[in-house]
């Protein structure tokens, strides 16, 4: 029986069945299902499932190599075959006070993502559909810069929000491009920012914990940046440029771990550029 075929019946049945797959073609398999549902993550996944788990690539589509010696179960294939499309891909997500385009920039698919004129702090972000995260990680290219006609205070902010709630509140490290190269050191010690919104913004950190939740790394306005935060618990950690040491962290997130959603997010006066959006979900 030819593989496709195979998953078709496997995809159908009523209960649960297991064989041994078939040997990898040379072509991958490309990944355009449904979504997967929380529960598919949490139920019967192998620790190779989870690492494909909410990977979303700079294509309109993800490709995955069959693994060469995998027990197909109802669950693993669902999961092989429900790896979202990209984040490039404009309609898997949705805007609050932003607005979204599908884009090239600097030579890659991205998705430009501009905050509306007007919106107060911490209200503009791109929250990607049917996906909730704990713990894990997330990785992301961005580029942020000052939009056209932005006050003075712009800075290209630019991040990732996590464990969007239902009532709006969520956790966000974020980025000032600005900052990474300005000649007032003060302003390089901002480069980087955690915050959870709506209790702990950047402006009551600086009051209680001067310097605590901020740091400096090096960065450029509009350039194509690497992204990567590891969350668990109450802590987060940053990594910029692919180090592998974190530019910050965080050992007391302000909002009780819960699952919740992600988005892509931008702070007031930024244009600002997503592309190769990883979420390992633990």
């Amino acid at each position: 029986m030819k593989f496709a075929t195979a998953v078709a019946a496997l995809l159908v049945s009523a209960s649960a069945c297991s064989q041994k797959a078939p040997a990898p073609s040379a072509s991958p398999i490309v990944a355009t299902r449904r979504l997967p549902s929380p529960a598919d993550y949490r139920n019967g996944l192998s620790e190779a499932d989870r690492r494909q788990m909410y990977h979303l690539s700079e294509g309109s589509e993800m490709n995955i190599p069959f693994p060469s010696a995998m027990t197909v179960t109802r669950a693993s294939v669902s999961a092989l075959l429900a790896v979202p499309l990209a984040a490039q891909s404009a309609d898997r997500l949705a805007g609050k006070n932003v607005s979204i385009a599908q884009t090239t920039y600097k030579g890659r698919n991205a998705i430009q993502v501009v905050a509306t004129p007007e919106a107060p702090n911490a209200a503009s972000y791109a929250v990607v559909k049917d996906v909730l995260f704990r713990d894990g990680t997330i990785e992301v290219d961005l580029a942020g810069q000052p939009a056209a006609g932005a006050g003075g205070g712009a800075r290209g902010f630019i991040g990732i929000a996590f464990r969007l709630q239902g009532d709006g509140s969520y956790e966000y490290i974020y980025l000032r491009p600005t900052n990474g190269r300005a000649d007032d050191q003060i302003r390089r010690n901002h480069s980087t920012q955690y915050s959870s919104h709506p209790n702990f913004d950047f402006a009551r950190s600086r009051q209680e914990a001067p310097e605590k939740y901020e740091s400096y790394v090096d960065l450029q306005p509009g350039v194509w940046t690497k992204y990567k935060i590891e969350v668990e618990g109450r802590k987060a950690r940053l990594y910029v440029h692919g180090a592998e040491q974190p530019c910050l962290i965080v050992d007391d997130l302000k909002l009780e771990p819960r699952e919740g959603g992600v988005a892509l997010w931008v702070g007031p006066g930024t244009e600002g550029y997503f592309s190769n959006l990883k979420i390992a979900a633990k």
